[in-house]
């Protein structure tokens, strides 16, 4: 049985965390295709596309911070470097999502030698990708929803949806 979340913030939380079990489900079917390299590809595109994405949701995308007045996002950015992310209120890169990826390297270096055992490898290349996916994902969602909840930032995804 699942709490149902009280806030704007928790819904929004709910909401990025459900966009990225999909996400990390369709990159670990890809992760099942027995092309050495192609998991990688999908994982960085994944999480191109999907860190901005649960930022904007917060309100904490680059251009959205961008968009506050002087002293607000000055409050904005000292929250952010407190909590370490690397993140938070910048435009994703590709170089950046790899320096992100190494933090979960170990995994990663397993997918791409478990990819050489047939089945087997193949099941444990995408439950890896799937965990790696959500395991960088959460710990962006947390970043958010903390750095959110400290500068009492309303939810615009709240407000949109």
């Amino acid at each position: 049985m699942t709490t149902q979340p009280t806030d704007a913030l928790a819904r929004v939380a709910a909401s990025c965390r459900k966009r990225v079990r999909q996400r990390a489900l369709l990159a670990a079917g890809v992760a099942m295709v027995p092309v050495p390299g192609i998991d990688w590809v999908t994982d960085v595109g994944v999480l191109v596309k999907l860190l901005p994405e649960i930022s904007a949701a917060f309100g904490l995308s680059a251009e959205q911070v961008e968009r506050l007045a002087p002293d607000r996002r000055v409050v904005v950015y000292k929250a952010m470097s407190a909590g370490g992310s690397m993140v938070l209120g910048r435009v994703v890169t590709r170089q950046l999502v790899l320096t992100l990826l190494k933090a979960v390297g170990v995994r990663l270096t397993t997918q791409q030698a478990a990819k050489y055992l047939p089945v087997a490898g193949q099941v444990v290349s995408a439950a890896l990708t799937f965990s790696a996916l959500k395991y960088v994902c959460e710990q962006h969602i947390r970043q958010c929803e903390a750095v959110a909840r400290q500068l009492a930032l309303p939810a615009p995804a709240e407000a949109a949806g």
